[in-house]
């Protein structure tokens, strides 16, 4: 496996390369779309699991002489989302194969159930950080709520407290005679000290601590803890999070009772993204309180949130909103350009693409 490892890590453009296409060959699969074709999804997942394990290779490359070498042995979360994705579509071929349309969505829903698990556990161990990408990208960035003035006034505090003057029960004063006098004092045993050591020891100890620079020790908060410190934002901010995750869980148990020409699991799955929508926007408006002017969004989780406003699209192409409305218009525009030359050809096949994508639960899932 560390051989495997070096040759990746070695030939990164080279595997970017070959794996991009290898994803793109999969499109040219015969009967990709057939429900009885299990061989072309199956290629397609695996090769897309290959593709996120070498992505998760070259980007764990050490970059630092200092860095260990002995990497980590749990599977991080946001790799175990990403392998769930590839490999969703596949368990949806093989449920529907075996067990039928409608008892697929058994499968589909303990899938989405795992996500929902492995989530909320990244949405935790992170410190209720926004997930990015749905949780498959780390959210690194660190938020400061530290403004200039209290470092300042962090930094000044130990100048402040130098001397003995400052201990000293009657509370000398440093402009003081007595204060002068045991500043100078405290300066001169300072100095000695200095010069009794060896050179030879000093320079060992400036060198150690660059080598060996202190361990940043980063403890993400508690919810209590989160939410005390964020204030009442802090709790629209995880409710709205929460339910951007459980999201998909919900719509599909729904479509799970009620089938998919039901509109009622579609309008609830609107409601739900349109109100943890809200919520998180509602975070970043003006409050009076100390304790929620510091909750901001960074400038990737603000591209999340586009993001996920961008997904609501695909509501257009879920039933029964597909079947009634954007099937129909989209078989018009095929009947309009068929006559013209060359965008005739590619309409149809692009027109015949969204169809066959459409039968598939996890290509228009958005989760």
């Amino acid at each position: 496996m560390e051989a495997y490892k070096r040759w990746v890590r070695r030939n990164r453009d080279y595997v970017r390369q070959l794996s991009s296409l290898a994803s793109g060959m999969t499109w040219l699969l015969p009967e990709r779309f057939a429900a009885s074709e299990i061989g072309p999804e199956a290629v397609s997942s695996i090769l897309g699991m290959v593709t996120t394990v070498n992505e998760h290779i070259i980007e764990t490359t050490p970059t630092s002489v200092h860095t260990s070498s002995a990497e980590t042995s749990f599977l991080p979360l946001s790799l175990c989302l990403t392998l769930l994705r590839d490999l969703e579509t596949l368990i949806e071929v093989v449920a529907e194969q075996l067990y039928g349309e409608d008892k697929k969505w058994n499968l589909i829903a303990l899938t989405e159930a795992a996500k929902v698990c492995v989530r909320l556990a990244a949405f935790r161990t992170t410190g209720y950080k926004m997930l990015l990408q749905g949780g498959e990208t780390e959210n690194l960035e660190h938020s400061d709520d530290l403004s200039p003035q209290g470092n300042m006034g962090h930094l000044r505090e130990p100048i402040q407290n130098q001397g003995l003057g400052v201990n000293h029960p009657q509370g000398l004063n440093s402009w003081n005679l007595e204060g002068r006098a045991m500043s100078a004092l405290s300066s001169f045993g300072q100095n000695a000290r200095m010069v009794s050591e060896p050179t030879w020891l000093r320079r060992v100890q400036q060198q150690q601590a660059i080598l060996e620079p202190p361990a940043k020790i980063i403890r993400n908060p508690s919810l209590s803890t989160f939410l005390s410190e964020k204030g009442i934002r802090g709790g629209l901010f995880v409710t709205g999070e929460t339910m951007f995750v459980l999201r998909p869980l919900i719509y599909v148990l729904l479509v799970r009772k009620y089938g998919t020409q039901s509109w009622f699991p579609w309008f609830i799955s609107v409601a739900v993204d349109l109100i943890g929508n809200s919520m998180l926007s509602a975070t970043t408006m003006s409050q009076d309180s100390r304790k929620d002017q510091h909750f901001q969004f960074s400038k990737s989780e603000k591209d999340e949130l586009k993001r996920r406003k961008l997904l609501w699209v695909l509501y257009l192409m879920r039933d029964p909103f597909f079947s009634k409305y954007t099937r129909r218009r989209l078989e018009s525009t095929q009947k309009t350009v068929e006559p013209v030359p060359v965008v005739g050809f590619f309409a149809e096949k692009l027109i015949e693409l969204l169809i066959g994508a459409q039968t598939r639960y996890t290509y228009m899932s958005g989760s």
